[in-house]
C-alpha cells in the first residue's frame, strides 16, 4: 500500500472541492486519524504527530514523495478536518507544502534552464507535482482564512475542554498568526508564476486552471480587512497577481474578480487601486485598468445597493489620485456615472475630475497636449454644475474639491472668479453641511488669491479701486505717436480728405509714400527709425497698461463678491448649527487679516455669540471659539514686539473694539472682555496702559480714544473690581473734571465704570467667595463730583446720557442714596425755578467740607454761562425725578433681600458681614430728613446696633412695611419730596399744547412711566393718559419708551394692565420701525416670561414673521420657536391665529400660506393635528368667500390627520362656497 501511487486529476479534484471538500476521497488515510473524524476531542496534537511527521520528513527528503497515496491523502483527511485539527498541525501543514513546492520550483527551473528539449514525460511528472503542491495550498490557505476570521468564536469553545493539554493548545492557538507564513507562501507562489509555465502547461485552459490554483487564495486573503491592512501580507498578494495578469494571461478574470470584490467589500476600495498603480508602473501592464474602467462605467446598481456605489466611488477617487494620466483616457465612458441615480458615485466622479485638473496643472508646457485648454476648461465647467446637483453631499464633495484645487500654485483667476460667485450662492442653501463648505470655500479663496502684486496682497476695495482708476488715468494720458494720431482723425473723419485733395498734390504724396530705406537719406532713416520705435513703444505700454488694467479689475470684482459673501455669512452667524458658526467666525478672522472693508462688521456681528450657551459636537463651544478668535485678532501683537510693545498694541486693539458700537454690541463686549479678563488673557501691563491713555491730559489724545479706554477699564472691572478702586483719582480729574464736563460721553463712560467698584446684585457666582461691597459716605469726593454732574448746567443731549449714570453711580456706591438724591432734588428745583445768575460749581462747596476722605485738586470753578433754555432745565429736572423714582425702588429691594440676608444669619449666629446701608436708609425721600453728614460719619457698628434692633421683626412685617413705603409714601407722602412732582408731571403730559417742547414732553411722558411703575394708585389714575400719549404721540421715541414703560407696569401691577394689552398689540403695526421692534421685544419678554395672558392677539405678532424689516421677521421667528416649547402654546393658540390672519385682507395669500406652514410646523403630536383638523373641517361649511375656503383647506393640507372624510369634504368644499356665493 505504501507504494501506491497517487491518481491525481485537477479538474476532477477542483470539481469536487467546489462542491464538497469532504466528498474527496482519501481511502489510504490513516484509519487512526479517521476513526476520530466523529470525535473531535480525541484529536491531540500527538496523534497527528504521529502520522503528520513522517509525511513532513518524507517530502523534505524530496518532494516527490507526496506521490505516495498514503501521505497525499493524510494530508487530504486533514485539510477535510481543518475546523476541528489544531492550528498548530495546520501551521504545520501550511510550512510543508510551502517548502516543498519551492524545492519543486526550484527543481522546475533547474531543469529547464539545463536541457531546453527534454523528454515529455519529465514536463508531465513536472507538471503533476506543481498541480498536486499548487492543490494541496490552495486549500490550505483557505483553510487558514477560514479558521483566522472565525477565530475569536473558536478560542472559548476550545477553552471548555477536558484536559489541560487542551487548554494550553487553545491557548498557544488563539495567539497564532499566520501573516508571516502566509507571506512566504505568497512569495512561493511569486516564484513558481515566475516560471516558463507554456512550456510545462501546453494548452492554454491547463495554465489558466493551474494560475487560479495561485490567485483564487490570494482573493480569499484580500477579503480578510486585516490581513489587507498589514503591508507584509497585501503587497506579495499584488505580486502574484501582477505575474498572473502579465505573464498567464489571468487579466481577463483580475477583471471580473476585482468588479466583483469592489461591490462586496468596502475595504478593498482603496487597496485595488494600488494594486492597479503597481501593474503599471513596476509591470508595465495598463490594459487592465482600462478594462476595469470600462467595466465599472457600464455597471448599473440596484437602488438599495448603498454599499457598492460606495465602494467604486472610492475606487475611482483614490485610482484618478495614483493614475490619473489612465483615468483621463476613460472618461468619455465614465462621464455616464455623473448622471447615475447614486449620489456616491457623483462624489466619485468629482473627485476624478478633481484629481484630473491637478494633474493637468502640475504637467510642465511641453507636457501639455494640444486640447490642454479644452480639458480644463470641460472639467471646470462640470465642477461648476455640481454646485447645483439635487443632493447637498455631492454640492458638499464639488467645494471640497475646489478647495484642493485652489491650494495649487498655479492661481486659475478667471475660475476663482466664477467659483466665488457659485459659493457666494451657495450660502443660501437650504443644507446646513453646504453652507458650512461655501464658508470654507469662500475663506480658502481669500487665504489663496491671487492678487499680491500690488498692496501686499491686502484686499482692501479702496486701495483696489483707486489703482484702478489711476490705472485708467494713465491709459488716457498716454498719447499715441503722431502718424497713428493723423490715422485715427482720418478714420474717423466723415469726409475722406484725399478725395478733394488736388490731384497732382495726391500723386506727389503717394509717389513719397513707399520709399525703400535705400532711397532715404541719412536723416529720414533716422526719423523712420524714431517713428518705429515710438510706435513699437506705444504699443508696447498700451499692451502693459491693459493687462494691467485686466488684472486690476479681477481684483476689484473678487473682492466685490468676496465683501457680498461677506454679508451672507454674518447672517449664518445666527444659525443654529453650532459647526456653521464656527465657520463663519473663522471666515471672518481669515477675511480681517487682508483688511476687507466688511471683516469689522461681522466681527462685531459676532460678539452677540458671547450668549451663546452649550457646546458643539465638535468639542469646542461656540463661546470659547469665539474667544479664541478674539486672542487672535486683537490679543497676539507680532512676534518681534517685548513686552512694552505688545501691551501698547494689545490696549489700542482693545480701545478700537469700542467705535462705532452699539449699546447691544457694548453690552456683549463687556461680557467678553470680563471672562477674557477672568481667564488672565488681560496682564496688568495692559491695564497701565489703558489707564495712561485715559489720564493722559495734552490735546493730542484723541476724544475716541481717551473714552475708548475707560470704556473698556469698566468692562475688565466687572471682573476685577479692584481696577478702577485703585485708579478713583484719575478718574474725579478726567471724566468727572474739566474734560468730563467739556465730553459729555468720557463723563458718562467714566460714571459707568466707577460702578463697577460694586459688583451687580446677582452677577455673583454662586458657591464664590462673596466680593465686598464698598460704600461710601456723601461727603466723599466720588459722590460729591457725580452729584456735580447731575446738577451740571448743560443743553446737549448728552446730559441726560451723563445724569442717568451718575444717579446710579450714587446708588450702588452711597451709604445713603436717597439723602444724597434728596439734595441733588432741590437743588436743582431751585435752579429751575429760582435760577442763580451766576453760581459756582456745587462740589467746589462741598470739596471744602473738612475729612474728605480723598484728597484731590478741587475742580476749576463753573464759569457763569448764558442762561439755559426754561424747557430744557425742566426737562432734566423730570428726567432726574423719573431715574431716582426707579433707582429708589431698586434701593428698597435691596435693603429687603439684605435684611432677610442678615436676620438670616443672626439666626444661624453666623459671624456679621460688612455693614452695608442700614435699613433705616430704606426711608422714602423726604423734605425734613437729618443732614447726611452727621448720620454717614456714625461708627459701623451702629449698624449693627439698627439690626439688633429689628431682630424681631418678622420678614411678612418688613415687606408689608417696604411695600407701604412705595405704595403710599414715595408719591403720596406728607414729607415726601417725589410727592411734589406727580401733579405736575401729569399736567405737562396733560397740557401737551401749553407744555409744547419736543424735549420737555418726551422727558415728561418717560417720567409719567417710571412713577407709574412706584405706585399702583398713580398708576390706576393716570393709565387713560399714558395711553392717550401712546396712542396720539408723533413722537417715535416717546412712543418706545411707552411700550417699554407698559411692559413694566405689566410685570408690576399685572391686573391693571392685562386688560390694555391691545394697546401694546397696536404699536406691532407703528409705522416706525424702531417702535415696532421696541414692542416685539416687550412682548416676547411678557409672554415668555408669563406676565401677560395671551388671547388672539398672537395673530399680530405672527404677521411679523412676513415683515419687511428682517431684523423683526428674525425676532419673530425666535418668538415662535421659544413660545414652541412651552406646553401646547402653539396647538392652544394655532385656531386664534388662524383667525386672525385670515381675516386680514391686507395680508397677501402668499405671505399668509409661509406663516401659517412656519406655524403648522410646531404641530408634531398626531393627536394634536387631529383635534385640529376637526375643527377646521368644520370652518369649510362656514366659509362665506372662496378665499376664506382656500384658507382652511390650505390649513388641512398642512396638518397630518389623515382623515378620509375630510379629504372628501375638501375636494367637494368648492361647490360648497359656490353655493354660499349664490345664496349671497
Amino acid at each position: 500500500m505504501d507504494d501506491a501511487r497517487v491518481e491525481f486529476d485537477i479538474n476532477a479534484s477542483l470539481n469536487k472541492y467546489s462542491e464538497d471538500p469532504a466528498s474527496i476521497a482519501t481511502p489510504e488515510a490513516p484509519p487512526e486519524l479517521v476513526d476520530c473524524e466523529r470525535e473531535p476531542e480525541s484529536l491531540t496534537p500527538a496523534l497527528i504527530n504521529s502520522f503528520l511527521n513522517p509525511v513532513v520528513d518524507a517530502v523534505a527528503e524530496s518532494p516527490e514523495a507526496i506521490l505516495r497515496s498514503s501521505y497525499f491523502d493524510t494530508l487530504q483527511f486533514l485539510l477535510k478536518i481543518s475546523s476541528q485539527i489544531p492550528l498548530v498541525s495546520l501551521s504545520k501543514i501550511l510550512d510543508l507544502l510551502v517548502s516543498a513546492l519551492s524545492a519543486q520550483a526550484d527543481v522546475v527551473h533547474s531543469d529547464l534552464e539545463a536541457d531546453d528539449q527534454y523528454e515529455q514525460e519529465t514536463i508531465q511528472h513536472h507538471k503533476h507535482l506543481l498541480e498536486i503542491y499548487g492543490f494541496l495550498l490552495r486549500w490550505t490557505i483557505t483553510a487558514v482564512e477560514t479558521r483566522a476570521l472565525a477565530k475569536s468564536a473558536s478560542a472559548p469553545a476550545r477553552g471548555r475542554g477536558k484536559g489541560a493539554k487542551s487548554k494550553a493548545g487553545a491557548a498557544k492557538d488563539t495567539h497564532w498568526d499566520a501573516s508571516d507564513q502566509l507571506r512566504k507562501a505568497l512569495d512561493t507562489m511569486s516564484k513558481v508564476l515566475k516560471l516558463n509555465l507554456q512550456r510545462i502547461f501546453v494548452t492554454s485552459s491547463e495554465r489558466n486552471t493551474f494560475v487560479d490554483l495561485f490567485t483564487r487564495p490570494v482573493y480569499h486573503i484580500l477579503e480578510n480587512e486585516a490581513r489587507v491592512k498589514s503591508p507584509a501580507v497585501r503587497l506579495p498578494c499584488f505580486r502574484v497577481l501582477c505575474l498572473a495578469i502579465k505573464h498567464h494571461d489571468h487579466a481577463s478574470g483580475a477583471k471580473t474578480t476585482i468588479v466583483l470584490n469592489l461591490s462586496y467589500f468596502e475595504h478593498l476600495s482603496e487597496p485595488m487601486a494600488e494594486f492597479l498603480l503597481i501593474l503599471a508602473e513596476q509591470y508595465d501592464y495598463t490594459q487592465l485598468t482600462e478594462d476595469v474602467l470600462r467595466e465599472l462605467s457600464n455597471k448599473e446598481f440596484n437602488s438599495n445597493d448603498l454599499k457598492g456605489p460606495k465602494s467604486i466611488s472610492t475606487f475611482l477617487s483614490k485610482l484618478s489620485e495614483l493614475l490619473p494620466q489612465l483615468v483621463i483616457k476613460q472618461m468619455s465612458s465614465l462621464a455616464n456615472l455623473l448622471e447615475s441615480e447614486s449620489y456616491t458615485l457623483r462624489c466619485g466622479m468629482i473627485d476624478v475630475i478633481g484629481n484630473l485638473i491637478i494633474m493637468l496643472s502640475k504637467q510642465d508646457s511641453e507636457q501639455r497636449s494640444e486640447n490642454y485648454k479644452k480639458q480644463m476648461s470641460v472639467y471646470f465647467e462640470v465642477l461648476e454644475e455640481r454646485f447645483l446637483d439635487l443632493n447637498p453631499y455631492c454640492r458638499c464633495r464639488d467645494m471640497q474639491v475646489y478647495m484642493k484645487i485652489f491650494d495649487l500654485q498655479e492661481k486659475f483667476p478667471e475660475r476663482r472668479q466664477k467659483a466665488a460667485e457659485l459659493a457666494l450662492r451657495s450660502l443660501e442653501d437650504k443644507s446646513s453641511n453646504v453652507r458650512r463648505n461655501a464658508i470654507k470655500l469662500l475663506g480658502k479663496l481669500v487665504a489663496t488669491h491671487p492678487f499680491d502684486a500690488f498692496h501686499e496682497g491686502l484686499l482692501s476695495a479702496k486701495l483696489w479701486e483707486a489703482k484702478l482708476e489711476d490705472i485708467d488715468e494713465q491709459i488716457k494720458a498716454l498719447k499715441p505717436p503722431e502718424e497713428m494720431q493723423e490715422k485715427n482723425t482720418a478714420e474717423g473723419a466723415t469726409v475722406d480728405e484725399t478725395l478733394i485733395a488736388d490731384a497732382t498734390q495726391a500723386d506727389v504724396n503717394m509717389s513719397q509714400d513707399p520709399k525703400h530705406p535705400s532711397e532715404m537719406s541719412e536723416e529720414e532713416q533716422a526719423a523712420a527709425i524714431k517713428k518705429a520705435q515710438e510706435a513699437e513703444a506705444f504699443a508696447q505700454n498700451m499692451h502693459k497698461f491693459k493687462q494691467m488694467r485686466k488684472y486690476l479689475s479681477a481684483a476689484v470684482n473678487f473682492v466685490e463678491v468676496i465683501n457680498l459673501s461677506a454679508e451672507g455669512v454674518m447672517q449664518l452667524l445666527s444659525s443654529k448649527n453650532k459647526s456653521e458658526v464656527i465657520e463663519a467666525m473663522d471666515f471672518f478672522t481669515t477675511i480681517d487679516a487682508y483688511k476687507i472693508e466688511n471683516a469689522r462688521i461681522g466681527i462685531k456681528r459676532m460678539l452677540r455669540l458671547i450668549w451663546t450657551k452649550g457646546n458643539s459636537d465638535e468639542g469646542k463651544g461656540v463661546q470659547a471659539h469665539l474667544i479664541d478668535c478674539y486672542k487672535t485678532l486683537f490679543f497676539d501683537p507680532p512676534p518681534n514686539f517685548d513686552a512694552n510693545d505688545a501691551a501698547n498694541y494689545i490696549a489700542k486693539s482693545m480701545i478700537s473694539l469700542t467705535f462705532g458700537c452699539t449699546p447691544a454690541e457694548l453690552t456683549s463686549l463687556e461680557q467678553l472682555l470680563s471672562i477674557m479678563m477672568k481667564q488672565n488673557v488681560v496682564n496688568d501691563l495692559v491695564v497701565s496702559k489703558l489707564w495712561q491713555i485715559y489720564g493722559y491730559q495734552r490735546r493730542e489724545t484723541s476724544k475716541s480714544g481717551r473714552r475708548g479706554a475707560i470704556i473698556v477699564l469698566g468692562m475688565l472691572a466687572l471682573a476685577d473690581p479692584n481696577i478702577v478702586v485703585l485708579e478713583m483719582e484719575v478718574c474725579l480729574q478726567i471724566g468727572l473734571g474739566e474734560l468730563g464736563r467739556r465730553d459729555l460721553a468720557l463723563a458718562r463712560y467714566t460714571c459707568i465704570a466707577l460702578r463697577r467698584i460694586n459688583p451687580p446684585p446677582g452677577k455673583q457666582q454662586a458657591g464664590a467667595t462673596p466680593t465686598p461691597v464698598v460704600k461710601l459716605p456723601n461727603d466723599h469726593a466720588v459722590l460729591v463730583r457725580l452729584a456735580a454732574m447731575c446738577e451740571l448746567v448743560s443743553d446737549s443731549k448728552e446730559w441726560f446720557g451723563v445724569a442717568e449714570q451718575a444717579i446710579s453711580a450714587i446708588y450702588v456706591l452711597s451709604k445713603h442714596p436717597d439723602v444724597l438724591c434728596s439734595e441733588i432734588l432741590r437743588r436743582k428745583t431751585k435752579h429751575v425755578f429760582a435760577p442763580q445768575p451766576t453760581s459756582a460749581a456745587p462740589e467746589a462747596e462741598d470739596n471744602s467740607r473738612p475729612g474728605s476722605p480723598m484728597e484731590i485738586d478741587p475742580p476749576a470753578p463753573v464759569q457763569p454761562t448764558k442762561k439755559q433754555n426754561p424747557a430744557l432745565a425742566l426737562s432734566q429736572l423730570l428726567f432726574i425725578v423719573g431715574h431716582v423714582a426707579i433707582k429708589q425702588i431698586v434701593h428698597l429691594e435691596l435693603c429687603e433681600l439684605e435684611f432677610k440676608r442678615r436676620k438670616a444669619d443672626k439666626e444661624k449666629k453666623a459671624a456679621p458681614q460688612e455693614s452695608i446701608a442700614p435699613p433705616e436708609s430704606a426711608s422714602p425721600v423726604k423734605k425734613g430728613r437729618k443732614k447726611p453728614a452727621q448720620k454717614e460719619q456714625s461708627p459701623a457698628p451702629d449698624a449693627d446696633a439698627e439690626l439688633d434692633l429689628m431682630a424681631g421683626t418678622t420678614e411678612d412685617d418688613f415687606t408689608e412695611a417696604m411695600s407701604n413705603i412705595r405704595e403710599r409714601e414715595l408719591l403720596y407722602g406728607e414729607k415726601s419730596l417725589l410727592a411734589n412732582f406727580g401733579p405736575l408731571v401729569s399736567e405737562i403730559c396733560a397740557n401737551n399744547t401749553s407744555y409744547n417742547h419736543p424735549t420737555l414732553q418726551a422727558q415728561a411722558a418717560l417720567c409719567l412711566g417710571k412713577l407709574m411703575c412706584v405706585s399702583q394708585i398713580y398708576c390706576d389714575e393716570n393709565l387713560k393718559l399714558l395711553l392717550t400719549i401712546l396712542e396720539r404721540s408723533k413722537d417715535a421715541t416717546v412712543r418706545s419708551n411707552l411700550v417699554v414703560a407698559l411692559g413694566d407696569m405689566a410685570v408690576c401691577f399685572n391686573h391693571l394692565i392685562d386688560e390694555n394689552t391691545d394697546y401694546l398689540y397696536r404699536r406691532l403695526n407703528d409705522g416706525d420701525l424702531s417702535v415696532k421692534r421696541t414692542c416685539l421685544m416687550t412682548l416676547t419678554f411678557l409672554i415668555l416670561a408669563g406676565q401677560v395672558k395671551v388671547k388672539g392677539q398672537l395673530g399680530e405678532m405672527a404677521k411679523c414673521l412676513e415683515d419687511g424689516d428682517k431684523k423683526i421677521a428674525d425676532m419673530a421667528r425666535m418668538f415662535f420657536s421659544e413660545l414652541a416649547t412651552k406646553d401646547n402654546a402653539i396647538y392652544n393658540q394655532f385656531g386664534d391665529m388662524f383667525s386672525v390672519l385670515s381675516a386680514d385682507p391686507e395680508l397677501e395669500e402668499d405671505a399668509f400660506k409661509r406663516i401659517l406652514k412656519f406655524l403648522a410646523g410646531f404641530i408634531e403630536k398626531d393627536k394634536h393635528a387631529k383635534q385640529l383638523s376637526k375643527k377646521f373641517a368644520e370652518r369649510l361649511a362656514r366659509a362665506e368667500s372662496e378665499r376664506a375656503w382656500s384658507d382652511v383647506a390650505y390649513a388641512l393640507g398642512l396638518l397630518q390627520h389623515k382623515d378620509d372624510e375630510i379629504q372628501k369634504l375638501v375636494a367637494e368644499g368648492f361647490k360648497i362656497v359656490q353655493s354660499v356665493q349664490a345664496a349671497a
